[in-house]
């Protein structure tokens, strides 16, 4: 939301830059008049504790249904989310106002810092904004906290609406303002520094006392506000009765809100996205964003435009604070001569290097470790120069993260020379980028030449004209923004229809991490059908995640289609669709089922989240001759087996291969990882759990060695053999990297925290915030188990026989 470019201290291709880059826009941004909506899910549906996974017809229902007293929840929860923002935001126009009375004490003096004009100008209708916020509050406020269902508060919404007409004013007054403070920080040293950082004090129930915030990112908060108050109206309305009195006024609300940012919309969208060209036309922009380009064999990040006759990539130059941000050329191709290159014409194009996944694991441990510790300094009451610091790094490893990630590639060529390759971790994104082209392309358009008057006016639109201002890491996220969801998304792939011909048909699952888009599943492919039936169900990890993406493919089997480069997508996209994932909506025990309508096809799924904490609660059976959630000792035993009949299907027995062949692969592993989530106490107990967790951090690597083989002497004999005999399981997947994409470093993030997380009794210590990805005790969970996959293979005899002695207690 902020104009923070996010490159702090950092230019485009990761140089660390002299000073900070100011944050700023010179033009009025535009304004989204149709918020998003969160798809209607069902209020109703399975009890999850059945163990059985809805299917379309399994008594699911639609978004039509919804019980009033769960309504009037849904309306507390929305209010009190508003409420808490409401508070941030007059916090934020507090900050604003405080340098407004010293500054016009000082315009009447001999020496003033800005002229009374100036003043009137920048902080312009500021304070009546304030008085109207801080007035709706007082009166909010109460009502939210002595919350009951005869509770009205549409009046509230009502009153505020009617005031929009200050926004107005502050609106048409806006660029005018930002141009004012601009050239007032260029020629006064002192305002610059009090306008480079503003204190905003924090929330109330918040450790954190303040945060600084330059005034430029401030003045833009009542424009994002206006935005904001709209969507509360749109989810109030959704969760109030038609018969309650304050469904009219909520609608009345509603209305003035919309027509207000029409109105205001249709005088700035021309100015924000059209620049003249020298010649008298007008040139818009239509699309822009970040993408990674290989260039000269090295990773760069560009920010590309893609206007109606031109797609131009270009870097951010390196400016001195107060200096205007302009952006460097680095190539344009006009789109009559551009062409996407068919896979089997592209092998004269760079091949992809392929960063390995445990480097990337690595460095996503690395970034939630930073974060753990920042909200550890933040609810400690750190120093802001420590959190500063942390930040710093954190923004350093999410940038490499951004930039080794994606390896889809993107080939554009200009049919009259160069051709250039960008990187994508999303194929939706490629896709989006080639339709808006091909659409543009539509037109007759004309080759031409720019010459350096015009490249030059074009390139210095592109900081007014961009619609994308950050780069997409989280640490570029405001406090007040939403973290996204952490934990597991479990999600059916039903079916789909629409197809208007048979084909071999399968979808792909995206959600976003760590600030961009990766795709997480696939189905298999329904051969030969209109209506593909797959019913297939997915766990989705997801790390601050807030969108899922389903995708719908036609296999391709033509040979001559393919290309050697293993990361080119040459499978046609029949559809493609997304859906906010409502932290209020998914976070229930119940299946909800939804559709997401793509191109006339008609994707049929369910989904429900699970918290990471929740995912991996030990659940003891209540059933003592049960198998799952039963003590390993305890199953061993009556069983009369050395290994569960659970973790020895994993044999290389003919019959159970067999019986294998004819079941889903992602239901056998998902099994497999529940057996073991669910055992009482993990496979390596909980009495050892604190000799490995030291273990495993010793350096001297004999020491290590000594120990970790002790710890496996130490545990009960059934434990031991199962721990050995799944080793050995997980190393053959392994070893089928290319295919199945487990590494041994994935493997041990998948099951290192099943095999070890304490029960939860003993994991009390243990808890952090529900916020963080990868506490220090789960990273070091992964690792215990990625030394024991790395071993040379470990006999349970020659460990018996070679018994040392020493403590466990390391």
């Amino acid at each position: 939301a902020d104009f923070n470019y996010g490159a702090d201290e950092y230019d485009a291709e990761g140089n660390e830059e002299p000073k900070a880059l100011p944050e700023g826009s010179e033009t009025m941004p535009y304004i989204d008049e149709s918020p998003t909506m969160s798809p209607q899910l069902s209020a109703r549906g399975q009890e999850s504790g059945d163990g059985v996974s809805p299917t379309p017809t399994d008594g699911l229902s639609t978004g039509g249904e919804r019980d009033a007293g769960k309504g009037l929840e849904m309306r507390k929860l929305v209010l009190s989310g508003f409420l808490a923002s409401e508070e941030i935001y007059i916090n934020q126009l507090e900050a604003l106002l405080l340098p407004m009375k010293p500054l016009k004490a000082t315009a009447t003096t001999s020496q003033p810092v800005l002229t009374l004009q100036q003043i009137e100008t920048i902080f312009y209708k500021i304070q009546d904004i304030y008085e109207i916020h801080k007035e709706f509050y007082d009166s909010l406020c109460p009502k939210v906290q002595q919350w009951d269902s005869n509770i009205t508060m549409g009046h509230l919404f009502q009153k505020l609406a009617s005031q929009l007409g200050v926004y107005k004013a502050f609106v048409d007054n806006y660029k005018i303002a930002l141009e004012t403070a601009e050239k007032c920080s260029q020629s006064n040293y002192q305002f610059q520094k009090i306008s480079e950082e503003l204190k905003v004090k924090g929330p109330k129930d918040s450790k954190e006392s303040h945060t600084s915030v330059t005034m430029e990112a401030l003045l833009y908060k009542p424009i994002d506000r206006v935005t904001r108050s709209t969507l509360v109206l749109h989810d109030l309305l959704k969760h109030t009765p038609a018969d309650h009195p304050d469904y009219p006024l909520l609608q009345d609300a509603l209305r003035i809100s919309q027509n207000f940012l029409s109105s205001i919309n249709e005088d700035i969208d021309p100015r924000r996205t059209a620049v003249t060209t020298p010649k008298g036309e007008t040139r818009q922009l239509v699309k822009d964003g970040f993408l990674v380009e290989l260039s000269e064999g090295s990773r760069k990040l560009r920010h590309v435009f893609l206007f109606t006759d031109v797609l131009l990539c270009a870097k951010l130059k390196k400016t001195a604070v107060g200096k205007h941000q302009q952006y460097d050329c680095k190539w344009y191709v006009p789109l009559a001569d551009l062409v996407f290159p068919s896979p089997e014409e592209s092998e004269h194009c760079p091949q992809v290097h392929v960063i390995p996944d445990h480097e990337l694991e690595d460095m996503k441990m690395k970034i939630s470790a930073i974060k753990s510790e920042v909200q550890k300094e933040k609810a400690n009451k750190g120093q802001s120069r420590a959190i500063e610091r942390l930040k710093k790094k954190m923004f350093e490893n999410e940038f490499w993260l951004l930039l080794n990630s994606p390896a889809i590639p993107f080939r554009i060529h200009n049919r009259n020379g160069k051709s250039y390759l960008f990187l994508l971790s999303s194929d939706y994104e490629r896709s989006e980028w080639r339709e808006a082209i091909q659409k543009l392309q539509k037109k007759d358009l004309q080759a031409f030449v720019l010459s350096s008057v015009e490249l030059q006016v074009l390139t210095g639109s592109c900081f007014k004209l961009r619609t994308v201002h950050n780069i997409p890491v989280t640490s570029n996220k405001d406090d007040d923004e939403s973290p996204g969801l952490y934990g597991f998304l479990h999600v059916i792939v039903h079916s789909a229809k629409g197809f208007k011909q048979s084909a071999n048909l399968y979808c792909t699952l995206e959600v976003d991490s760590f600030g961009y888009f990766v795709s997480k599943a696939k189905t298999r492919v329904f051969r030969d059908t209109t209506e593909p039936q797959w019913n297939e169900e997915f766990e989705i990890e997801l790390e601050g995640s807030q969108s899922l993406r389903i995708l719908c493919y036609e296999k391709c089997y033509d040979k001559t289609k393919l290309n050697k480069d293993n990361n080119e997508i040459v499978d046609k996209i029949m559809g493609k669709g997304q859906i906010q994932l409502d932290p209020q909506a998914v976070q229930t025990k119940n299946w909800h089922m939804d559709v997401i309508e793509m191109n006339g096809i008609k994707v049929e799924f369910s989904m429900k989240f699970t918290s990471r904490d929740m995912s991996l609660k030990r659940t003891p059976s209540k059933k003592q001759t049960g198998v799952f959630g039963v003590k390993i000792s305890v199953v061993t035993k009556y069983e009369a087996q050395e290994v569960s009949h659970v973790g020895a299907l994993w044999t290389d027995n003919k019959d159970i291969l067999v019986m294998l062949s004819d079941m889903d692969i992602n239901a056998i592993a998902g099994t497999l990882k529940l057996y073991f989530r669910e055992l009482p106490e993990p496979l390596l107990t909980d009495r050892l759990y604190p000799a490995f967790m030291e273990g495993i951090a010793l350096s001297d690597p004999a020491a290590k060695e000594n120990c970790m083989m002790h710890l496996l002497r130490s545990l009960p004999d059934p434990n031991l053999i199962t721990f050995l005999f799944l080793l050995e399981h997980l190393k053959r997947v392994a070893e089928k990297e290319p295919i199945n994409k487990m590494s041994l470093h994935n493997l041990a993030t998948v099951f290192g925290p099943t095999l070890l997380r304490p029960s939860e009794g003993e994991s009390k210590g243990h808890l952090t915030l529900a916020s963080d990805i990868w506490s220090h005790d789960v990273m070091a969970q992964v690792q215990v188990l990625l030394y024991y996959l790395q071993h040379p293979p470990i006999s349970f005899t020659e460990l018996k026989r070679n018994t040392l002695y020493f403590s466990t207690d390391v």
